[in-house]
């Protein structure tokens, strides 16, 4: 077909490998010469809808980037420098197994440590050949928990299985709580449907310490302290229950410990529950009230609730809330913060961690927190880390206690290798680095955790320079490193049909040539046809079959990290910082875009707090705590609550004038379960600086 002035372009389909919920469905418009000229939302997507957000809008942007790293680098200055010589693969490779091999030979392999996390969500690229290569070596495995650690817990222990509610459903509802959910940031598809049932008359509330674009197009934003969401969940249950609002048949029914939770509740009344959120108490009781009797209600709940002390507990509390109200009957009733449980691979067969046995070790080797790496990296253990292997991922910039990071990839004794687009704060600190294809240049298959579509992605651009993907890259590392299991031979169609090989019934009918033809295929979820009811009649995938409160772990204790924490830490510190996602990029995706940098530079505060620390609207400001500092410009917002500051993540270390992030002041304290980081219990004090 012909468009824009006469240019002849033919239309691929992809799909967008960012972690979002949302895996858009994406149309490459391509010209003559076989460049892309645009990339535009597929019309005839389901959730997609044809339209993309605004950082996948822009994506061409980094795929055709004069700084994208197109060849094999070896580092020439000193780590953190950035300064690189350009080689050939063979070298590279030579080198890579030939100090993985010394390494494992003097210290074992388990001081092989992989990093990585979502930097693509594609199975292949991020979990595939990758994890057969480090099974077979035997090396160190990572505990992934950098996003969503508390949160799978949370829904496992309850639930018993990550499922949600469907997006479609959403314009059914007739009332829609985002709760620490942006979802005009972070979640942009769903908006079409909450737009519709608005339309019909749905009120659409949001609970967020920070009044971000979502709140602000809400009906109602309810600030909340941050890490108060458990504080706020038992009291909306403490006045669902003590009005009789409750659907006692389906708790009767479906449920576990509910005699347990009805008396932990007596203790979180409205005005309790007020002081320890900073919400009023009338708001408290009218809340719990109209979400118990709008019927159906639905709550959109995101991961943001659960990057405190005290996540994992809240969000169990927060998913009680449906249950309790039965709003799980209904089409338009429930919960979603994960669909992602629905897609059932075969994940072994994927990853193959059987492998281990035939590795130097014969055994399961070693787990290592991420969300602990400068942990890892500065303290001794045996083995210590002596490689780090580092893909799909950013550490110097993303991961918590910042300094304790640097301070381990800056050592003389660790052999770090990056697989990078562009030369990251990690890559700056590597030895080797190895330059990866976009999610536009190679095959792979996508699972979502937003919606209940799978779909499958064949390359519609050519890879640039000497790029390899990740599957082609550890396939080549497994043949340096001598490695003869068959597995490394497998193609990437192997390794799809690998996966699809479950009992799930889920996937009963999905094939690789079916994927071929239709390349996006809604699961078998609920009838063919019908919205999915996911615990319309109980069945949750929980050990007793019924949905389990958790009593044990419920009371509300504040972060130590918080205004009503550590007397001692909030004296000195007395501002919480949180640090969210930033509309416009992805963790430190985007981090090359000056736009991006721009926005993640900022630091809101309330304007009361600025004039008491004497900082003005633009001026350069320094947050610290006992683990580090780092520079802002700080932005005046009346919108957030007093002793509160927002910032938006993840800013490279090397555009800030120190060259230092904001993980320089989160700390790499876990959560109550799960093992995750607690990026948003963090203390600090703001001062106006002269110079950066």
């Amino acid at each position: 077909m012909r468009e824009n002035r006469g240019i002849v372009l033919e239309k691929r389909l992809s799909v967008c490998a960012l972690d979002c919920p949302d895996t858009c469905s994406v149309v490459v418009h391509i010209d003559e010469s076989g460049t892309a000229r645009k990339l535009s939302g597929n019309p005839d997507h389901p959730i997609t809808r044809g339209f993309l957000c605004a950082k996948v809008t822009k994506y061409l942007e980094r795929e055709y980037h004069p700084d994208r790293l197109l060849y094999p680098l070896r580092r020439s200055g000193a780590k953190g420098s950035g300064q690189f010589q350009r080689i050939t693969w063979d070298e590279a490779l030579d080198e890579i197994s030939a100090r993985l091999q010394a390494i494992s030979d003097t210290d074992g392999p388990e001081a092989i440590l992989p990093y990585s996390y979502a930097g693509t969500m594609g199975m292949l690229n991020g979990s595939g050949m990758d994890r057969r290569f480090f099974h077979r070596l035997g090396a160190s495995r990572l505990d992934r928990t950098i996003c969503s650690a508390a949160g799978t817990a949370a829904l496992e222990l309850s639930q018993g299985a990550k499922l949600g509610m469907e997006p479609e459903q959403f314009a059914h509802s007739k009332l829609i709580i985002g709760w620490g959910a942006n979802i005009l940031g972070t979640n942009v598809h769903l908006w079409p449907w909450i737009v519709e049932a608005r339309r019909n008359g749905a009120k659409f509330y949001v609970i967020d310490p920070v009044r971000n674009r979502t709140g602000k197009a809400a009906d109602k934003h309810f600030a909340i302290y941050p890490g108060s969401d458990l504080a706020l969940a038992l009291g909306l249950i403490h006045v669902i229950l003590r009005n009789g609002l409750q659907d006692s048949e389906y708790i009767a029914r479906h449920t576990k410990g509910f005699e347990q939770l009805a008396r932990l509740t007596c203790e979180y009344n409205p005005e309790r529950v007020a002081a320890l959120t900073g919400m009023r108490a009338n708001d408290i009781e009218e809340l719990a009230r109209e979400y118990a009797t709008t019927r159906p209600a639905v709550i959109r709940l995101n991961y943001g609730v659960q990057r405190s002390e005290r996540g994992g507990a809240a969000v169990r509390a927060i998913c009680a809330l449906p249950v309790l109200t039965g709003a799980w009957r209904e089409v338009g009733g429930g919960l979603q913060l994960s669909t992602s449980g629905a897609f059932a691979f075969n994940r072994a067969a994927l990853a193959r961690p059987d492998l281990q046995e035939k590795s130097p070790l014969g055994r399961e080797a070693r787990e290592i927190n991420m969300a602990q790496l400068g942990h890892a990296l500065t303290e001794f253990s045996h083995p210590r880390v002596r490689a780090l292997v580092v893909y799909n991922s950013n550490p110097a910039a993303i991961a918590p206690n910042q300094g304790k990071v640097l301070a381990g990839l800056g050592r003389s004794d660790l052999f770090t290798v990056v697989l990078e687009q562009f030369q990251t704060d990690t890559a700056d600190y590597a030895d080797i680095v190895l330059p990866v294809t976009t999610f536009l240049e190679h095959t792979d298959i996508y699972l979502a955790y937003g919606h209940y579509y799978l779909q499958l992605a064949r390359p519609v651009l050519p890879a640039p320079g000497e790029t390899k993907s990740n599957v082609e890259i550890f396939r080549l590392l497994a043949g340096h490193m001598g490695f003869e299991d068959a597995c490394f031979q497998d193609s990437e169609d192997d390794m799809i049909r690998a996966l699809l090989r479950t009992e799930s019934n889920y996937f009963k009918g999905i094939t690789l040539e079916r994927l071929e033809r239709e390349r996006s295929i809604r699961l078998n979820v609920g009838e063919a046809g019908e919205p999915f009811l996911p615990f319309a009649k109980g069945e949750f995938q929980t050990p007793s079959g019924q949905f389990e409160f958790g009593v044990e772990m419920l009371g509300y204790v504040p972060p130590v990290e918080s205004r009503f924490g550590s007397t001692e830490l909030s004296s000195r510190y007395p501002l919480e910082l949180v640090s969210g996602k930033n509309d416009d990029s992805m963790n430190s995706t985007f981090g090359h875009r000056s736009a991006v940098d721009e926005q993640t530079a900022r630091l809101c505060i309330h304007p009361e707090d600025a004039i008491a620390r004497g900082i003005s609207h633009g001026a350069l400001v320094r947050a610290a705590n006992d683990r580090g500092s780092c520079v802002f410009i700080a932005q005046l917002d009346p919108n957030l609550p007093r002793g509160v500051l927002s910032a938006r993540s993840t800013r490279w270390n090397k555009c800030s004038p120190q060259g230092l992030g904001i993980n320089q002041l989160t700390s790499d304290r876990l959560t109550d379960i799960g093992g995750g980081p607690t990026f948003y219990s963090c203390l600090v004090e703001l001062a106006p600086v002269a110079h950066p």
